[in-house]
């Protein structure tokens, strides 16, 4: 089940998937500033990918708010993983910060030469951002980017379930 926008020459699509076991060239992390995999999506980073991944992010260190790195995936089907540091819920300005995030997000994927990047449901999960509110801002942020977008060929928002789903649908719907 999926669904597809043409914007500008490029493709934003919406399905329904794990995002770790996903084939796609490069998917995003909601990553945290130390750059430890730690649980949850971490954990399917660490066990799928493999220590490469964790040993790379150990090299850089640590990243501020919004900020976004590419690493290799390891082992996993993804060739890449843009690690983004976005806010957390109840924090002051969660909603700009998440915009700069997603940007970053893609910005550091063209600059890698990626053409093919698939985000999760940024902050919905963990990081307590109300889903309506990361549903307005991802499908509002990536259509932005992609009228604009040099080398971006296709953005893909990965939903786990259909409540995720059913939210990102409602704005890709209302899209012009």
């Amino acid at each position: 089940m999926g669904i597809s926008k043409n914007i500008n020459n490029h493709t934003l699509s919406l399905v329904t998937t794990d995002i770790t076991d996903f084939e796609v060239e490069a998917f995003v992390f909601y990553a945290r500033e130390d750059l430890q995999l730690g649980t949850g999506f971490g954990n399917a980073i660490s066990m799928r990918g493999g220590l490469t991944i964790q040993k790379a992010l150990d090299v850089i260190g640590k990243a501020n708010l919004t900020d976004a790195l590419v690493t290799g995936a390891g082992n996993m089907k993804a060739k890449y993983i843009v690690h983004a540091v976005g806010p957390k819920f109840q924090e002051p300005g969660i909603e700009d910060k998440l915009k700069t995030t997603i940007f970053n997000s893609m910005k550091a994927a063209e600059e890698k030469g990626i053409k093919q990047l698939a985000f999760p449901s940024m902050g919905a999960g963990f990081y307590g951002i109300p889903l309506p509110v990361c549903a307005d801002i991802m499908v509002t942020e990536i259509k932005d980017y992609l009228e604009n977008s040099a080398t971006l060929e296709e953005v893909i928002i990965c939903a786990l379930d259909k409540r995720e789903y059913n939210a990102f649908k409602l704005n890709l719907d209302n899209l012009r």
